[in-house]
């Protein structure tokens, strides 16, 4: 137990090394690709609606799939982090996605993209699970929220550059040209990091001492921060599992089905509102320019104000701009209200998904809880898109709106009541 506890605050004083720096850049490259993966199928649905190759019925069925196959991964991942190392779960997924995202380019009618999705986002479900945790279990306690933080605002450069890039390439190329430059993509990273290091923590966890010794060592090359900064604590977060899993599931649940009912329907609300596939692709990604500024607004509050009073604010500011969005009639109003909405919802992106849910879990369980936190997300964002087409053709577009408001403030209670703070704490 000494020994263990030695070794975990080495880890938690460590400055930041080439290795570290090597492992921030392939983690971040990764959440990249999974961030552009929600915008291609936004963008993809879209196109594939407006030229018939799919009802708006069958367009939610592909929304679906993708959440569908996402819940699994998540699952599957946290089981085999936890129990079989990080690094494993790390090393295939991208291999499964890369391929199947490849083959749904050649797809020959809908119900066969359906399933290419479906099994293309088992593998990408893996990603979120993975690359939150391992930022956050390599990270040294005094920049931890920092660098999860800096993950989540690149990650998050995903979602104007990839509808940018749908923007460009699908009038002349057709959806089918996205799905080749994600799935080549991703198989070029799949080659890149097969060599990523094992968590040094989940290694002590294990009792396997020695192997977390050289990969900490490696971390150790530029110093350690001193232990009397009052910034480095001792203290580890303290939270029964049970209420860790609680705030997780709902937090991470409200910032998926807030963040992906608007964003994956926006292209196709501002169709039916009678704008053409180029502009409200266009639209989409002005007001998407939101999402890495929102991110780093998240990214530089974490370790400044503490994590739950930038998570209970974004959460309020969400349903209170979504809110005034749905009474916005103007080309004005639409982007620059649409922009604040989404700049909060990527505030809790990178503060909840990016920061918060895996400080919330001790090393033995902080997979399984991530997966089941977003397992439990996915799900629920299966259903989202049949509501969104459900509002959309019976009601109007405003139901989307209030039910975006209820969820955050929901979100907003839960964690302000049960959630701890994990500011600058130990993780074990």
């Amino acid at each position: 137990m000494e020994q263990a506890m030695n070794l975990q605050q080495r880890m938690d004083t460590t400055k930041e090394t080439t290795t570290f720096y090597h492992v921030f850049a392939m983690i971040a490259a990764g959440m990249i690709l999974d961030g552009a993966d929600v915008y291609l199928a936004s963008a993809v649905n879209s196109a594939i609606v407006s030229t018939h190759f799919a009802t708006l019925a069958q367009g939610s069925v592909f929304l679906s799939s993708g959440f569908l196959g996402l819940f699994f991964g998540s699952i599957f991942a946290g089981f085999i982090g936890d129990f079989l190392g990080r690094r494993k779960a790390y090393s295939t997924n991208l291999l499964i996605f890369g391929v199947l995202t490849l083959c749904a380019a050649f797809a020959t009618n809908i119900w066969m993209l359906i399933g290419l999705r479906f099994f293309a986002a088992i593998g990408l479900g893996a990603e979120i699970v993975t690359g939150y945790a391992l930022i956050n279990e390599f990270a040294p306690i005094k920049n931890r929220g920092r660098w999860s933080g800096v993950t989540s605002v690149i990650a998050n450069l995903a979602a104007p550059l990839t509808l940018l890039l749908a923007a460009s390439v699908i009038p002349r190329y057709t959806w089918r040209a996205m799905f080749v430059i994600v799935g080549v993509l991703a198989l070029i990273l799949w080659v890149v990091r097969r060599h990523f290091p094992e968590s040094p923590r989940w290694l002590i966890a294990r009792g396997e001492y020695d192997k977390a010794e050289k990969i900490i060592e490696k971390l150790e090359v530029n110093g350690s921060y001193s232990t009397n900064d009052s910034s480095v604590k001792r203290q580890p977060v303290k939270t029964r599992i049970g209420i860790g899993l609680l705030v997780a599931t709902v937090a991470v649940s409200a910032v998926n089905l807030t963040q992906y009912t608007f964003t994956s329907w926006m292209p196709t609300l501002l169709i039916k509102q009678g704008i053409e596939v180029v502009h409200s692709l266009t639209f989409s990604a002005v007001m998407m320019a939101g999402a890495p500024i929102g991110a780093l607004i998240g990214a530089l509050l974490v370790d400044v104000i503490g994590r739950k009073k930038v998570i209970v604010s974004a959460f309020v500011m969400t349903a209170v701009f979504g809110m005034i969005y749905s009474q916005q009639h103007t080309t004005v109003g639409i982007l620059i209200v649409g922009f604040l909405v989404v700049t909060m919802m990527y505030i809790l992106m990178a503060s909840v998904v990016g920061v918060y849910m895996s400080e919330l879990f001790p090393t033995y369980f902080r997979f399984r809880g991530t997966g089941y936190a977003n397992g439990v997300a996915k799900i629920l964002t299966v259903l989202t898109p049949y509501f969104a087409a459900w509002a959309i053709t019976q009601f109007s577009a405003n139901l989307i709106f209030y039910f975006i408001a209820a969820v955050a403030i929901i979100a907003a209670i839960v964690v302000a009541v049960y959630g701890p703070e994990t500011k600058q704490k130990a993780i074990y």
